[in-house]
């Protein structure tokens, strides 16, 4: 497991489009996941520690993101028979036992994390309705324990956007093991 740091995009970066199935085949295009105010989009997997850390919190800030009218997505880029814990059957598995409500879907040949420069997991990334880059960092300030965090940052982002405030100038980035490329 290789820790590292999400990199540096840009705020103001439009949102690569991307068409995309779900572990059972049912197809999901960039374009209707937008919502009334943007898209939150998570790449993530199963198997890294810290993704499995915080997909508790993934999967409460994506109902609290459709709450605010912003739409939710999560994307495996670990489509890697190295990882078979991150397979598209163990994602099936995962969305059954963690209650995920929102799409989960499977970058086969890691085109779509490639062209957000998505390198860990999770990376998180929340665009406007224009599909502008509006927040690209780690969920909290603290992924290894929830009972210790002191800032929600993605959900300041979230609120700020909601509310047509001007999203923080700092923003932290998001670590955990890097996606595993082919």
């Amino acid at each position: 497991m290789a820790l590292l740091e999400s990199i540096k995009v840009p705020l103001g970066s439009l949102m690569p489009s991307f068409e995309l199935k779900d572990p059972s085949g049912k197809v999901f295009k960039s374009d209707t996941l937008v919502s009334e105010r943007g898209l939150l989009i998570f790449f993530t997997c199963n198997h890294c520690p810290y993704a499995q850390a915080v997909w508790p919190r993934v999967i409460r800030l994506g109902e609290y993101a459709k709450g605010m009218k912003v739409g939710v997505v999560a994307i495996n880029p670990n489509i890697n028979p190295d990882f078979p814990d991150d397979s598209p059957a163990k994602m099936q598995e995962a969305i059954k036992k963690l209650g995920i409500a929102f799409p989960y879907l499977v970058d086969e040949d890691q085109g779509v994390a490639k062209a957000f420069k998505a390198q860990c997991t999770p990376d998180i990334y929340l665009y406007n309705k224009n599909k502008e880059l509006v927040y690209h960092g780690r969920i909290d300030d603290n992924w290894k324990d929830e009972e210790a965090v002191t800032r929600e940052e993605l959900k300041e982002a979230m609120n700020n956007l909601a509310a047509g405030l001007p999203q923080q100038k700092r923003q932290y980035p998001s670590m955990g093991c890097s996606i595993k490329w082919k």
